[in-house]
């Protein structure tokens, strides 16, 4: 049984279930999630150059993430729909260490947190960088999609190695 002012995703009968959250104050609440995409050298670097054959990296993965921010309560069964006051996805590219570090960013003034948002605006933006390269290259990996940090509700986080 769960404690008072405890949330609990778990009905009386174990069943999942969306959280209550009307009689939690709404604060302004941020969060920045991370995700990187490895690939050789080379291929990191017409990412760069804007020159796959699949066209503008950058852009397109920067759209692809703030579109999917703006969907996750579809995507994710137990997600709230939030009313998304920003979201942004910024990416860096590394060709000498074959690497494409994707940051999702997201923000709202709500009775529940944007984690789930940003990381979705993370880890899309990264799906989108590995489809439009794979006809460059297929052993491209996505990894270390996680939360970088967040702040309002009830504790600000922040993860000690987090990336800029």
């Amino acid at each position: 049984m769960q404690s008072p002012g405890e949330l609990s995703h778990l009905d009386d009968a174990g069943r999942a279930r969306m959280v209550d959250v009307g009689t939690k104050p709404a604060t302004d609440r941020r969060a920045v999630a991370r995700a990187v995409v490895s690939m050789s050298e080379a291929t990191a670097a017409a990412v760069e150059r804007g020159d796959a054959p699949k066209g503008d990296v950058i852009s397109t993965a920067r759209i692809a993430g703030i579109q999917a921010a703006k969907r996750t309560a579809d995507l994710v069964p137990l997600c709230h729909p939030l009313p998304l006051s920003f979201v942004d996805v910024s990416i860096e590219v590394l060709p000498e260490e074959g690497r494409v570090l994707v940051r999702g960013e997201a923000r709202t003034t709500a009775s529940t947190g944007v984690e789930m948002e940003a990381m979705t605006a993370a880890m899309v933006a990264a799906l989108c960088v590995y489809d439009m390269v794979k006809g460059l290259e297929r052993g491209v990996t996505v990894a270390e999609v996680a939360l970088v940090e967040k702040t309002g509700g009830r504790e600000d986080w922040r993860r000690p190695e987090a990336l800029s």
